[in-house]
């Protein structure tokens, strides 16, 4: 058998409740500061959205039966942990910090759908 070698992750799928698009980009694009992603024609029939900072892509999924990711999640690293961090809280979000990783300067967030995210300071 060959082994395959991945390079990179090309995206986190994550679901959203149907018609909350509007919320998705408050949150990813006003408050996380990443820039929205135009879906092809086909996918964007079925509602949600995408978003981009760099080479971070996070794809928003209409699930009809939505239940958000509360221990699945992806983590960001990002370059201005502190202002980032700051902003959110400012907005309301709840920043829980974590320190159970010796040296590691990190916490969770959730997106207004209630899926988990972790921030990491770089």
């Amino acid at each position: 058998m060959t082994l395959v070698s991945f390079t990179a992750v090309d995206h986190v799928q994550l679901a959203m409740p149907p018609g909350a698009e509007d919320s998705a980009r408050q949150f990813y694009r006003d408050l996380l500061g990443m820039t929205e992603v135009a879906k092809p024609a086909e996918l964007a029939k079925r509602g949600g959205c995408w978003f981009e900072s760099g080479s971070v892509q996070i794809h928003l999924g209409v699930e009809a039966e939505f239940r958000p990711a509360r221990k699945a999640h992806p983590a960001l690293r990002c370059a201005d942990y502190l202002a980032l961090t700051a902003r959110l809280q400012a907005a309301g979000v709840q920043v829980c910090g974590d320190s159970s990783i010796p040296g590691v300067t990190r916490c969770h967030i959730a997106d207004p759908f209630g899926n988990r995210i972790e921030l990491i300071s770089t």
